[in-house]
């Protein structure tokens, strides 16, 4: 009986397979299935694979669809009860997997969890904790270089970081899969934020250590074509999940966020591409399928609200103590 299906999404990452997957298979104490999913590579990966881990499923994708539609794709044919997504330029420690399933199993509320991302290089610095999301629009990795002693306590989040985390599977058919019109960038987020809809939560868990190489396959922190998709799927991310009338409550401070960062990149060079990504949003606006709205979820909602609210004071808290201590 297979208890976690790992899916590992895939594009070009040759030089980080082996690293990644000779670590997960060190994994104790747990019943799981590897399903790499490609998106069209052309550096030889599924060769190695065939040749070197021949116990990996694999699922070849004609071209380039994305993060999301990937990993759909493992998940669909996954026969776990959980679902583990794991990006490829990752080194696990040897409990990673059973750390999550302990945490998961604590609760039926609970959705996802998501591990303690420690950069690659730099192994006393937290990548990852858990995402969060403000009401000014910024989604923002929880810990990003701090230090990882910092981060020794399991709790809530807004929404686990799928570069590596667990997933309850049954959920999925509940609340849907990942948006596949985000391509990438922010669909962690996004459903995160549908599971929270729905009366679930999403945790953190500082025993589930994974080393991130960080831009595996985007190549850098920014670049035109993630700046051009998180701009686009940040505006998604607020207009199919609120309802009307808290889009328009929290318009104003939207309005102010995107704003602030347009001018961040702009005075990187990248204004230009922001913008087109903003205005890509607005103009497909009509293709996005919101969510529908359900009276018995007003409290959903309410403590949904509570949490950007929190997330934004902790967030400019943060950042102002960062710059004194600098």
């Amino acid at each position: 009986m297979v208890q976690c299906s790992i899916v590992i999404p895939n594009y070009n990452g040759r030089e980080f397979l082996e690293r990644c997957l000779l670590s997960l298979y060190r994994q104790k104490g747990i019943s799981f299935e590897v399903i790499l999913v490609d998106n069209a590579s052309t550096d030889q990966s599924l060769d190695y694979i065939r040749s070197d881990f021949p116990k990996v499923e694999i699922i070849e994708l004609e071209r380039n669809y994305g993060f999301s539609k990937a990993v759909n794709e493992g998940i669909s044919v996954s026969n776990g009860d959980y679902v583990v997504l794991l990006n490829n330029d990752t080194e696990v420690e040897n409990d990673w997997l059973i750390s999550l399933y302990h945490q998961i199993n604590q609760s039926d509320s609970i959705f996802s969890v998501s591990s303690k991302m420690i950069r690659f290089d730099e192994r006393n610095i937290i990548d990852d904790a858990g995402d969060e999301l403000t009401v000014l629009g910024w989604a923002f990795k929880r810990g990003d270089g701090e230090q990882v002693s910092d981060f020794r306590d399991s709790g809530p989040i807004f929404s686990s970081c799928a570069g590596a985390a667990i997933y309850r599977k049954w959920i999925f058919d509940k609340i849907g899969v990942f948006d596949e019109d985000f391509f990438a960038y922010l669909e962690d987020v996004d459903i995160g934020y549908r599971a929270q809809l729905y009366g679930y939560h999403n945790e953190y868990c500082p025993d589930a250590i994974v080393y991130h190489v960080g831009s595996g396959t985007s190549g850098s922190k920014y670049n035109e074509f993630k700046i051009k998709l998180s701009a686009r799927n940040n505006v998604y991310i607020f207009y199919k999940n609120m309802p009307y009338i808290q889009l328009l409550l929290n318009l104003p401070m939207l309005l102010i966020g995107f704003s602030v960062k347009y001018v961040f990149f702009l005075r990187r060079g990248w204004g230009s591409i922001y913008l087109r990504g903003l205005q890509e949003a607005i103009i497909h606006l009509n293709h996005v399928q919101r969510q529908r709205f359900q009276y018995k979820h007003v409290f959903f909602y309410l403590r949904i609200q509570e949490k950007l609210i929190a997330s934004t004071v902790r967030y400019i808290t943060n950042r102002i103590m960062r710059k004194r201590q600098n």
